[in-house]
């Protein structure tokens, strides 16, 4: 499945930021959906992921409270929200999908099969 992440873009401190991930010529369902982030000079981390069909949600531990994935049935989307955005938020932002995902591989980037181009969020203090 190829995805296809949107959103993004410059914000400062404080302020909210929404990214969209759509798969193209299928639709979620049956997949983990995860969003991951990658630092200036940093490794690929962990954001947050939603199961399509169960709508169970995990995120980063330190990111909880802040940000919020959710899934659009009709859209076929699913989304990040980011509030209270921060400078060490800048990063670029990827989404990834797999179809046969284990709970406990969930926050790991190689248990995915298929990522999107990824999307650059920045954010200035």
């Amino acid at each position: 499945v190829q995805l296809q992440a949107s959103g993004g873009g410059s914000a400062q401190t404080g302020d909210s930021l929404g990214l969209s991930c759509t798969p193209s010529g299928r639709t979620f369902s049956g997949y983990t959906i995860g969003w991951f982030r990658q630092p200036p000079g940093k490794e690929r981390e962990f954001v947050a992921a939603i199961k399509w069909n169960s709508r169970h949600t995990y995120y980063a531990n330190s990111l909880r409270g802040r940000f919020t994935i959710s899934r659009d049935n009709d859209k076929n989307t699913v989304s990040l929200q980011m509030n209270n955005l921060k400078p060490e938020d800048t990063a670029v932002y990827y989404c990834a999908a797999s179809s046969s995902i284990i709970q406990s591989s969930i926050r790991i980037p190689r248990a995915y099969g298929y990522w999107g181009q990824g999307t650059l969020v920045t954010v200035s203090s």
